[in-house]
């Protein structure tokens, strides 16, 4: 029998927010997340998609999805940050809420989507100016093995771990909070740059099938996919001062310690104001595209092994 579909809104720090439930017979809950970011516009499709498909299948347990969470940035169009206070939702979890906008905002997502769930995707693209290189992140902790195996079984090129220390790139994230109380969890990217790109689209919808045959919630095998590169290191590389960005490398492309990654210059040409260069041999995960960058703007975030 196809899962039972419930479509209806959850009053989320003082937003309604869409959520469709789907459930099946007795078995694990997943919980998909996407539109955490405001203008990733590609996995918000891809839930979509995907929701209206699952519906006719065979479940196993429950999933509960949710296509658009951040809808302040999405309404305002606001790339990276909730547009009442400045802030990145993805820093705030596990969220206050005492707190401001995406403080609340995180508090409740994580209390009332993310704790109970027996596995956790968070789905992203690069946001409004970042052009992305597909890959998944996990973050060190006691689930971590299973989130490893979420992360490979979506089927993106690279994996990237997060481990607490110098070297982490962000925390507060969704998948951190999750790590925290033992939920195996991971973040998806694909797609960027403001685009309902179709390959991206299709590779979320594909990564999300993967992991509920995983995950055992569907009778289907996980597909056999070449393996992916498994990097232990995110190098966020950022702007000495403001200028006008100009990267030398493109997403995915292999490049050496100490190659030029780009240039900051002033903004009337006249001036190289500060030459970017690798920290170590890696692979560009996703790239500023616009050009347009403040001081200690971010530039561009290399995964290394």
């Amino acid at each position: 029998m196809p899962p039972k579909v419930l479509r209806h809104t959850l009053a989320l720090a003082g937003f309604d927010v869409p959520v469709i439930e789907l459930t099946g017979s007795d078995g694990p809950r997943l919980t998909v997340l996407a539109g955490v970011h405001g203008c990733e516009y590609a996995p918000m499709a891809a839930v979509r998609r995907w929701t209206r498909a699952l519906a006719g299948r065979e479940l196993r347990g429950s999933v509960l999805a949710v296509p658009v969470l951040n809808l302040p940035a999405f309404r305002a169009r606001s790339p990276f940050v909730v547009p009442d206070d400045g802030k990145n939702l993805n820093r705030c979890f596990p969220g206050d809420p005492s707190g401001t906008v995406a403080d609340r905002l995180a508090h409740a997502a994580f209390t009332q989507l993310i704790e109970g769930s027996d596995a956790l995707v968070d789905a992203h693209a690069g946001d409004m100016v970042e052009a992305l290189e597909p890959f998944a992140l996990y973050d060190a902790g006691a689930s971590e093995d299973r989130a490893r195996e979420l992360a490979a079984a979506y089927g993106l090129g690279y994996v990237i771990r997060q481990e607490p220390g110098p070297d982490r790139a962000v925390g507060g994230t969704t998948s951190t909070a999750a790590a925290g109380i033992g939920i195996p969890a991971i973040i998806a990217e694909a797609g960027g740059c403001g685009l309902v790109e179709p390959a991206a689209v299709a590779a979320h919808v594909r990564g999300l099938d993967r992991v509920l045959a995983l995950l055992g919630m569907t009778s289907d095998p996980v597909p056999d996919s070449e393996a992916p590169v498994h990097l232990g290191r995110f190098l966020w590389l950022r702007a000495a001062s403001e200028g006008w960005w100009e990267p030398a490398v493109r997403p995915g492309e292999r490049v050496a310690e100490g190659q030029v990654l780009g240039t900051v210059s002033s903004l009337d040409g006249a001036q190289v104001l500060q030459s970017v260069t690798a920290p170590a041999p890696g692979v560009p995960m996703f790239i500023t595209s616009s050009p347009a960058v403040a001081a200690n703007g971010l530039l561009l975030g290399l995964g290394a092994r």
